[in-house]
Formats: structure tokens, C-alpha cells, sequence
């Protein structure tokens, strides 16, 4: 089953998350990944008590029959999108030519 990571839920959530430094994490990583496991705990890790990252439990994405359907629908929605305000006498392998000098 994929998973997925929802920084943004988590930061509308919550705005203070407990602060584990690296020293702390280094010397008791067993015991939070089980919390952040079992406990859904989530922790914002720190060095020199400035944050540098965060610890969060992974989000098992819905199982769906069809599940990578959505994506290609968002996907295929962008291109009609950008070929929809796309000038008519710019051809895109000139462009990505260009941006590639």
C-alpha cells in the first residue's frame, strides 16, 4: 500500500510541535520512532535549538481501484490547461531549446 506525507495538514494542524534535538534523537531513536509510530506523536528536530526538520508519522493513502486515475486526470486537466493559452506559432521544442542555452 503507497504512502504519502502531508507536511502541509500537519502544519494547519498544529503550529508547536515538541522539539527533540539531534543529541536527544541520536540517543533515543528507537523509543520516538515507536511513538511516532504507535503514538501518531510528531516532532520538530532541532540543532543548537534551531529547527531543521521534522519527524512525522506517514499517512496511509485510501486504497482505491483506480487510484492512480486521479492523478492522471489532474495531470491530463494541467496540459489542456497550458495548451490552452499556449501561442499558436511557438513550437515547444524551440522553447525547450532555448532555455536550455
Amino acid at each position: 500500500m503507497p504512502l504519502y506525507n502531508v507536511v502541509t495538514q500537519v502544519l494547519a494542524e498544529e503550529t508547536t510541535l515538541p522539539e527533540i534535538g539531534v543529541r536527544e534523537l541520536k540517543a533515543h531513536a528507537s523509543e520516538i520512532v515507536r511513538k511516532v509510530h504507535d503514538e501518531r506523536v510528531r516532532y520538530t528536530i532541532t540543532r543548537r535549538g534551531k529547527p531543521v526538520g521534522l519527524i512525522l508519522p506517514l499517512v496511509e493513502e485510501p486504497p482505491g481501484e483506480n487510484a492512480g486515475d486521479a492523478a492522471w486526470e489532474r495531470f491530463w486537466k494541467t496540459v489542456d490547461e497550458l495548451a490552452e493559452g499556449w501561442p499558436p506559432d511557438v513550437d515547444t521544442a524551440q522553447v525547450v531549446s532555448d532555455m536550455r542555452r
